[in-house]
């Protein structure tokens, strides 16, 4: 990536330890590596959801055309796509159906109806 050899990788270390010390340099290697890691899980976590949106996008436009050709005699690429949304949006209702599915739909009033205020100005 930056085309550093061996020997300017002995540089850097003789460098840094005249510089930091060999109780420091340690430290300093850790934190340096863990900023490496913590950008590369950044850089991968960015291009798996540029290629979830252009995944999403090709999808959107594959059912635009297959719209646009009212559904009959669609390619196969065309047909897989509509599958794949078919499936999708079950798979994005089915969390929701199961989970209102078995619970009774609470009172939210905090008084309960049937006893009314009694005015007790008389």
């Amino acid at each position: 990536m930056f085309d550093i050899g061996f020997w300017e990788l002995i540089l850097i270390a003789v460098v840094g330890l005249v510089v930091l010390g060999p109780e420091r340099l340690p430290v300093a290697i850790r934190n340096v590596s863990r900023w490496i890691g913590a950008a590369r899980r950044m850089a991968g976590s960015v291009r798996d959801e540029l290629e979830q949106e252009l995944k999403i996008q090709e999808l959107q436009d594959n059912l635009k055309k297959a719209e646009q050709m009212g559904m009959q005699n669609l390619s196969l690429d065309l047909q897989q796509s509509v599958d794949e949304l078919k499936k999708a949006a079950e798979d994005v209702q089915r969390p929701y159906e199961n989970k209102n599915a078995g619970e009774p739909i609470a009172n939210t009033d905090s008084a309960p109806a049937s006893s009314p205020a009694k005015d007790k100005t008389e």
